[in-house]
C-alpha cells in the first residue's frame, strides 16, 4: 500500500514538474507583462522575449535529447546543465539586443534583463551545487507579476510551492536546493526588474 501511494505521488510530481516547467512560466510571464505594458503590442514583444528565453532554449534541449547528449528536458547532469545554461544565456542576451535595437518597451527589456541576470547567477551556483532552476524561474516570474499587477499575484506562490514539492518528491533536488532556488529567483528577478524598468 505504501509503495502504491509513493508511486502515485511520484506520478503526480512528474506531471507537476512537466506542466510547470520553466518554459511555461517564461511564456506566461512575458505575455502577461507584455499585455500590461502595451496591450497587444506588448504581447507581441512578449512573444519575442519568449522566443529567445523559452522557445529557442527548449528547441536546443530537445535537439540534445535526440542526439543523446542528455536524458530529458530537465537536464540533470552538471556538465550538460552548464552547456544548456550557456546556450540559454547567449539566446537571452541576443533577445535583449534585438529588443533594444527594435525599440521594445522598457518594461519588456527589463523583464528579459532580469531573466538574464537570474540565469547568470544560477549558472555560477551550478558550478558547485545543483540549485533548482524550476524554483528560480517560477518564483522570479511570480515576483515580477506582483510588481506589475499587484499583491494579489502572490497567489502564484502557491504554484511555486507545488513545483518545489514536485522537485523534492522526484529527488531531482534536495529541500535546500529548492529553497535556495526560490530565494535567488525571487530576490534577483524582483531587484533587477525594479531597477531596469
Amino acid at each position: 500500500m505504501a509503495t502504491e501511494i509513493r508511486n502515485q505521488e511520484s506520478k503526480l510530481a512528474r506531471r507537476v514538474t512537466d506542466w510547470l516547467e520553466p518554459k511555461n512560466w517564461i511564456i506566461a510571464v512575458t505575455l502577461l507583462i507584455g499585455w500590461h505594458a502595451a496591450q497587444w503590442t506588448g504581447v507581441a514583444w512578449g512573444a519575442v522575449g519568449a522566443l529567445f528565453a523559452a522557445i529557442i532554449p527548449i528547441a536546443f534541449i530537445k535537439y540534445g535529447i535526440r542526439q543523446g547528449h542528455w536524458g530529458d528536458r530537465h537536464v540533470g547532469a552538471k556538465r550538460a546543465r552548464l552547456i544548456v545554461m550557456a546556450v540559454i544565456l547567449l539566446s537571452v542576451a541576443t533577445g535583449i539586443v534585438v529588443m533594444v535595437v527594435c525599440g521594445a518597451p522598457r518594461t519588456m527589456i527589463a523583464l528579459i534583463v532580469s531573466m538574464l541576470a537570474t540565469l547568470a547567477i544560477l549558472a555560477v551556483v551550478t558550478l558547485v551545487w545543483k540549485i533548482s532552476v524550476h524554483q528560480a524561474v517560477s518564483a522570479g516570474a511570480c515576483a515580477m507579476l506582483i510588481q506589475t499587477y499587484g499583491a494579489w499575484m502572490a497567489l502564484g506562490f502557491l504554484l511555486v510551492i507545488i513545483v518545489g514539492w514536485s522537485r523534492a518528491e522526484l529527488r531531482d533536488h534536495t529541500r535546500a536546493q529548492v529553497i535556495a532556488g526560490t530565494v535567488v529567483g525571487t530576490v534577483v528577478a524582483a531587484a533587477v526588474f525594479q531597477l531596469a524598468r
